[in-house]
């Protein structure tokens, strides 16, 4: 199910800076969430294993499955929403599966997704939206108006926005002195998003595109340092930063108030 990846000098230099320990692997097929099952194979390339579970009171009762299978005792890597590349801290030492749904894809745009998971374990991001909000997750429920999926996108979304305030941070100082291939990967990405993202009012405004998804897009830009469109913008702030997921939940309340005004 796994082999080892090689890595290219940038990203073995990425490694070594920011998560020296961590195993990098190549899965055999696609995967949303790894069975516990098949999770637990990656013990032949760790040291340890042990799985993460959370309390079930963080969820609302509307909650989809998988996310109460993620907050159960199983030891499982991965959720829907993770993409191409998939990490976690469950083991040690951490692994970074790259998943063959990315055969075909740009190799500098695979390099930059397998650093970024690295330098979101070396910067001990979380692994997930559960435990980034913790019980706020019912709150977060509670203050909007969407479909339970359309909820786990949105808290999906959030997670990864706030990981982003963090990142790019990192990102911006790989210029032509420390990984200038990977900086370049993570600027190109950001230039492609821009148009998309600067759309994205009036397409929820025509109804081309739910929230759920415009909120997806516009949150995994954030990481790429370019201009955020309201209501999103105000979570590309130094506030969202310091607090959080109680200031998600806040965002989310003054969002949805808004949009039931507007109707």
């Amino acid at each position: 199910m796994f082999d080892e990846r090689d890595l290219p000098a940038e990203l073995r230099g990425v490694r070594d800076e920011y998560a020296s320990k961590a195993v990098v692997l190549d899965t055999e097929r696609d995967f949303e969430t790894l069975p516990p099952a098949v999770a637990e194979s990656l013990g032949l390339y760790v040291d340890s294993i042990a799985p993460a579970s959370y309390p079930i009171e963080w969820l609302p009762p509307s909650a989809p499955d998988q996310l109460a299978e993620y907050a159960g005792e199983d030891f499982t890597v991965g959720t829907p929403g993770d993409g191409g590349v998939a990490w976690t801290v469950q083991t040690d030492p951490p692994v970074v599966l790259v998943k063959p749904r990315l055969r075909g894809s740009p190799s500098e745009f695979i390099e930059f997704l397998v650093a970024e998971a690295l330098v979101q374990i070396g910067l001990d991001m979380p692994e997930f939206f559960l435990p980034f909000f913790g019980d706020a997750y019912r709150d977060l429920d509670a203050a909007t108006t969407l479909s339970p999926a359309d909820t786990y996108q949105l808290a999906v979304a959030l997670c990864e926005a706030y990981i982003g305030l963090h990142t790019r941070d990192v990102f911006e100082t790989w210029d032509d002195e420390a990984y200038p291939d990977l900086h370049e990967a993570w600027r190109d990405a950001g230039e492609r998003l821009s148009p998309r993202v600067s759309d994205l009012p009036e397409a929820v405004a025509l109804g081309r595109t739910d929230f759920a998804d415009a909120a997806e897009l516009a949150c995994s830009a954030i990481k790429h340092d370019i201009e955020i469109p309201t209501p999103f913008g105000a979570l590309d702030t130094e506030a969202y930063r310091e607090y959080g997921p109680n200031y998600a939940v806040q965002w989310t309340q003054r969002t949805f108030e808004q949009i039931d005004e507007e109707e």
